[in-house]
């Protein structure tokens, strides 16, 4: 098959590359074939309706992973103009797994950071597989820092399987640069819209992920640990990845019944992958929305609002 693909998705798939093929062999002979590919047509529709309406928790976080699911810099160029990518934390170097810059959101300045993963191999390991190292956090403070500086609002996307836990980025202080980033967005006096757009894994989501309003991509997951992690300590075994994914309940609808997000972007049938540009347009609309109702908030209201509401995150009463 030409395109990737999910096994769940392998059906739907084969029906639209008939289809495309059909298509290009009516145009190229000059055949009428409108009726026979108008049935194809409206096959593909009820199998895309019945496969996309029923996921399970492991399959939205299978689309989290989709090989063709946009990533932060793609949604940066479809959504924003004038984006100007900085470098470096000042300390030691330029993560890669973390991109952070200024651009315009419908011609306001802003300031966005985000993971950033590859797509073939070469490029999955110039990004680290999306896995950002201590200097990648410091490096998004420091932008964030400076949006604060120059009263600019902050844009986080969050994709990534967690932070990077090599030797090197222990010795270099992971934990520290974490928490120290979670300590300063929680202070930061301006506002902040943080997106689930693919992966949001543990202290490497939370690392760029304190903000005034949290949002989730319809096929996003957010949890503590992924299914396979959560797996191998309960079970000893990756295999019962799908149920681990059910007890995690990591995805949308989940956090949005236990208050963790604030609303959920609804993507195109099938998922992001399928329209970048419809996938983007929706989420950039959220953001706005969410933008211009954080941006009433006085400074001093907003640092409260926000260290009140993930105060209020794991406590309960018995």
């Amino acid at each position: 098959m030409n395109r990737l693909c999910l096994d769940f998705e392998r059906p739907l798939v084969e029906l639209e590359e008939r289809i495309a093929e059909l298509r290009r062999y009516a145009s190229s002979e000059g055949i009428d074939m409108s009726q026979e590919l108008g049935k194809l047509e409206e096959e593909a529709d009820k199998l895309r309706k019945k496969i996309y309406s029923k996921l399970s928790r492991w399959q939205r976080v299978q689309l989290a992973r989709h090989p063709q699911r946009p990533h932060t810099l793609d949604y940066i160029n479809l959504m924003m103009t004038d984006f100007i990518e900085l470098h470096g934390d000042r300390f030691f170097g330029d993560d890669r797994a973390i991109v952070a810059g200024f651009a315009k959101l419908n011609g306001e300045p802003i300031a966005v950071v985000g993971h950033q993963k590859g797509r073939d191999t070469k490029e999955k390991i110039y990004r680290n597989f999306g896995m950002p190292h201590p200097e990648g956090y410091r490096k998004a403070l420091r932008i964030m820092k400076l949006a604060a500086k120059f009263r600019r609002a902050v844009i986080s996307l969050i994709d990534t399987p967690g932070a990077y836990p090599g030797v090197g980025a222990e010795e270099r202080g992971q934990a520290e640069a974490i928490a120290r980033n979670i300590f300063e967005m929680s202070h930061l006096p301006t506002p902040i819209i943080v997106v689930i757009i693919g992966e949001g894994a543990s202290g490497g989501a939370l690392g760029i992920g304190v903000g005034d309003r949290v949002l989730m991509m319809e096929n996003t997951w957010y949890s503590v640990i992924s299914p396979e992690g959560c797996a191998a300590i309960l079970w000893k075994t990756k295999d019962k990845k799908e149920e681990a994914a059910e007890a995690l309940k990591p995805v949308a609808e989940d956090l949005m019944e236990l208050g963790l997000i604030d609303r959920i972007v609804p993507e195109p049938l099938g998922g992001a992958h399928r329209d970048w540009e419809r996938a983007a347009e929706t989420l950039k609309s959220y953001i706005c929305q969410e933008l211009a109702e954080v941006k009433k908030i006085p400074p001093n209201d907003l640092i409260h609002l926000r260290v009140e509401r993930f105060s209020k995150m794991g406590v309960w009463q018995e």
